[in-house]
């Protein structure tokens, strides 16, 4: 393998998953701390109160990513930090600790990449309705030109929104994330409302003239047809249906984000179902079409396929059961798939061209132990790495215009609704007592970095 000189390697991480600190220095609350302070919603009733302490031991982990040797690394704004209430008076406490570290990036010689919104909402902008009040959106475009402009010749490199499927789908529709609501029409106005923050934000950075390079990050998992895995002829409801289920969880937010339009058979179904009247999705329409812009890059998060087949039974939008093929499968319960990241970025490249794409999340999650010689022996994990590498560098091979990668995650953390019970990182960390490891894929990734092979 050998990939292009100035392929982009980094690591990712998100601020309430490793940051800590959740009500020091002036910071306000978030929905995640409000959501996880109540019982029964995260696995052992864990929470972010300390998470791996990057708060106040951000230098220590630089000097691991140094080490590593990434070129890039990807963390995200904790709005409340900054915004207590979410809009109003600046936290200077909040915004000093950023500035320190993203100072701290660069000494380093490491390329800060923001994310201006991961999940952690101001839980005083929730309380008025959260994504789903037009006012939140306003209030997303006030505190991220300010934040932009804060760190004018700095940062280069601005996501809008990571996962916006997760946001609503998780947060809104299934109410296993934060804010825990469960209501399918609020999600859906929620798509709406994130689409329209993040063109109206790229409007309000072009207007200032900012020569910033701006874009979503978006994840995305492939469709596959459960009979045609197994070589079996695709019956045509089959066809039908796993072609709406990827317009539902891909082509949507693909969609929305990059072209400012919406799949038109995605809301004829909706209107269909009595979610909307036709004049609501008609608003939504001219509301995206007047505010689209052009971003200058998109993110993919990719972590596994989708393989389903049909079930006239099954409920809902989709007349569809997920499959289980035989294969390896991380502790997610995801199975290991390369080819999937291949044939996704294939899909984008040709549907939405000319964009640079950068794969802003990619990685797995095992039951990770440290053994009695200190070391944490990962090798399921380097495999991991190794399969999908070798897809991102067929995918250049074949002119896909793919600029980065970034791992998930630089170290062990808060895996939202899994607690601390899922470990993603290179690095290992001990919540008892906060000690970093470095695994064995932490060497193989420093490697790999130093040959670009």
């Amino acid at each position: 393998m050998a990939f292009p000189k100035g392929f982009l390697w980094g690591a990712a991480t998100a601020s309430y998953q490793i940051e800590g600190a959740w009500n020091e220095d002036g910071k306000g609350e978030s929905i995640w701390d409000r959501f996880s302070h109540e019982v029964g919603n995260v696995m052992y009733n864990h929470n972010g109160d300390v998470a791996c302490d990057h708060y106040h031991r951000y230098k220590e982990d630089v000097a691991l990513m140094k080490e590593l040797g990434i070129k890039a690394y990807r963390f995200s704004f904790s709005w409340p930090r900054i915004f207590p209430n979410g809009y109003g008076e600046v936290n200077t406490k909040g915004l000093e600790f950023y500035k320190n570290l993203v100072d701290e990036l660069i000494n380093n010689g490491i390329e800060p990449v923001a994310t201006l919104y991961h999940w952690d909402l101001p839980q005083k902008l929730q309380d008025i309705g959260g994504w789903a009040s037009g006012q939140v959106v306003d209030y997303f475009v006030d505190y991220a030109t300010f934040v932009i402009k804060e760190f004018k010749g700095k940062i280069k490199k601005w996501i809008t929104f990571n996962e916006p499927l997760c946001v609503a789908y998780l947060g809104y529709m299934w109410g296993i994330h934060a804010p825990g609501i469960k209501d399918f029409k609020t999600a859906m106005i929620v798509v709406h409302n994130l689409a329209l923050a993040h063109h109206k934000v790229i409007n309000k950075v072009r207007e200032n003239g900012s020569d910033i390079q701006i874009g979503p990050t978006i994840n995305l998992g492939p469709m596959y047809s459960e009979a045609e895995r197994l070589g079996l002829e695709v019956p045509e409801e089959e066809k039908k249906a796993i072609h709406f289920s990827h317009q539902f969880s891909n082509q949507l937010f693909m969609d929305a984000f990059l072209k400012g339009v919406y799949p038109k058979e995605v809301f004829e179904k909706l209107i269909e179902n009595n979610t909307f009247t036709k004049e609501d999705v008609d608003k939504f329409y001219k509301e995206l079409s007047n505010v689209a812009a052009k971003s200058d890059f998109v993110g993919i998060n990719y972590y596994t396929r989708n393989v389903k087949s049909y079930n006239p039974k099954a409920h809902g939008l989709e007349p569809l059961n997920s499959t289980h093929p035989e294969g390896e499968y991380t502790e997610m319960g995801w199975e290991v798939y390369p080819q999937g990241l291949y044939d996704i970025l294939k899909w984008v490249a040709t549907d939405y061209p000319n964009i640079p794409i950068y794969i802003t999340e990619n990685g797995a999650a095992y039951n990770d132990v440290v053994t009695n010689d200190g070391r944490v022996h990962d090798e399921k994990r380097i495999n991991y790495l190794k399969g999908h590498f070798e897809a991102a560098e067929r995918l250049i091979n074949d002119g896909v215009d793919l600029r980065g990668y970034f791992v998930w995650s630089f170290m062990d953390n808060f895996e939202w609704a899994f607690g601390y019970t899922k470990r993603f990182g290179i690095v290992y960390v001990d919540f008892n007592t906060l000690k970093r490891i470095k695994k064995d894929s932490f060497y193989f990734y420093k490697e790999f970095i130093e040959k670009n092979s």
